[in-house]
């Protein structure tokens, strides 16, 4: 064996700059990509002022409580059907004055559907194209004595 193959190589200037570029470039690289995928499945804002929505909120949730009513969500996947619960204290169907479903994905936009509810047999029901995975069933309207109705079903679907 000669000197030259025995010797172990030099770590030049030019090395250390390459390893710390690269190393550094892998990390930003990875940052950039990560912040591109979270602005881009960002959904957007629940509401345009925190501050103005959380003056009254008390008020409305109060109302809202005071409504007595409960959602349930069902989903048959073979029949593509979505059913609505909506009952009132004793358990009879709810009937709001307008009520507007509207069933998203909680981190992306792109499987947004708005709901045609119909009244079947006291509860609600709507067609959905569905796959399995995270759901949100955002309920907004009015009941018949003009108190604001606002809740959110966050329900999972399973293959």
């Amino acid at each position: 064996m000669s000197d030259e193959e025995k010797r172990p190589r030099e770590l030049t200037g030019r090395k250390v700059l390459l390893i710390f570029v690269l190393g550094f470039g892998l990390i930003i690289g990875v940052n950039l990509f990560m912040a591109f995928q979270a602005v881009r499945t960002f959904p957007g804002l629940e509401v345009s002022s925190s501050y103005a929505d959380s003056q009254d909120f008390d008020i409305r949730r109060e109302a809202q409580e005071a409504l007595g009513w409960t959602a349930e969500v069902e989903v048959d996947m073979e029949e593509g059907i979505l059913t609505l619960h909506l009952l009132e204290a004793d358990g009879s169907p709810a009937l709001p004055a307008e009520l507007v479903a509207l069933l998203t994905r909680p981190t992306s936009r792109v499987d947004d559907q708005e709901l045609e509810l119909t009244r079947e047999r006291g509860a609600l029901t709507a067609p959905v194209d569905i796959a399995p995975g995270r759901w949100r069933l955002r309920l907004t309207g009015t009941a018949r004595d003009g108190t604001d109705y606002r809740h959110n079903i966050t329900f999972t679907i399973r293959e």
